[in-house]
């Protein structure tokens, strides 16, 4: 991340002999700056949401090791069987995420055009300007996150109570 920047002061610097380059090096050396910063950000965001969705894959598992266990205490197959599932779903869903994950890494780190690079310094002048730039409000990310969490969970109450039903009319 910050061979960039060093590549740039470097190069900068070797380029600054006459003394009419020493602006255009100041604002190469700025830029080397302004980007070292946004990939900080980018990684300090990138550690808060892996912390964010550790936390809710530890509740998660917790979660699901005290259904089966309750499952299990009563012996009822089917529950104990729809368990099984539901930690194969959260296997693949761990797994899927991942692979998300690593695609975006490749993504982000890829290397930039030129014409990535224009566009991304004119999204930093809107930004600087107090402009905003669509999909990057980590609030919209986490939001997203709890609704889904809530709706797997309220699926699966809905089916434990229908199997607890069940149970009581047999």
């Amino acid at each position: 991340m910050f061979e960039r920047l060093r590549d740039a002061l470097r190069t900068a610097l070797d380029a600054a002999t006459p003394p009419g380059d020493l602006r255009d090096l100041a604002r190469q050396m700025r830029e080397a700056v302004v980007e070292a910063k946004l990939a900080v950000g980018e990684a300090r965001d990138a550690v808060a949401r892996t912390e964010r969705d550790l936390t809710q894959e530890r509740q998660r598992l917790a979660d699901a090791e005290r259904r089966g266990r309750l499952a299990a205490e009563i012996q009822d197959r089917e529950t104990v069987d729809l368990g099984a599932l539901q930690d194969e779903l959260a296997l693949y869903e761990r797994e899927l995420g991942d692979m998300q994950g690593q695609l975006v890494r490749a993504e982000r780190d890829r290397p930039l055009s030129e014409a990535e690079r224009s566009a991304e310094r004119a999204w930093r002048d809107l930004q600087a300007g107090g402009g905003p730039r669509p999909g990057t409000d980590p609030e919209d990310e986490l939001l997203k996150s709890q609704l889904d969490r809530a709706t797997r969970e309220a699926a699966a109450d809905r089916q434990l109570r229908e199997l607890k039903k069940k149970m009581k009319k047999d």
